[in-house]
């Protein structure tokens, strides 16, 4: 899968959000920073595989809580108001893994992390509805 770097790849800030444009223009980020000690929760232990369509918008799950894994349906406000979803979009329809851990240091696609002992030893949060 196409990862979100790359040599070239452009980092701009304002008001407390970021954007970023690859060298190739395969995808657009725009996100809230944070500098929060909230951690999220794992909803799962391996990726999900998903069809990602060119134009569509997306926002990744990144607080865990998410019933609707991989994607948001803003349980983060309830839930884990410090954490917001990843929005991003395509500007070419590919298949991707995106990550169920919530660990990728590379987001929102799985970089192997659920495979470390700290994700495979922990409870999966099984109540997305309870927080």
């Amino acid at each position: 899968m196409p990862a979100l770097r790359g040599a070239g790849a452009a980092l701009s800030s304002a008001a407390g959000s970021f954007f970023r444009r690859l060298a190739s223009p395969q995808i657009r980020i725009c996100s809230t920073a944070s500098a929060s000690s909230v951690r999220p929760v794992i909803a799962a232990k391996q990726p999900f595989p998903v069809d990602l369509a060119a134009g569509k918008r997306y926002a990744w799950c990144a607080c865990g809580h998410s019933q609707k894994q991989p994607f948001c349906d803003g349980s983060h406000n309830r839930c884990a108001p410090e954490i917001s979803p990843l929005r991003f979009k395509l500007e070419e329809a590919k298949e991707a893994w995106l990550c169920g851990c919530k660990y990728t240091k590379n987001p929102p696609y799985c970089d192997g992390t659920h495979k470390e002992d700290f994700v495979q030893k922990a409870d999966l949060h099984s109540h997305p509805q309870l927080c």
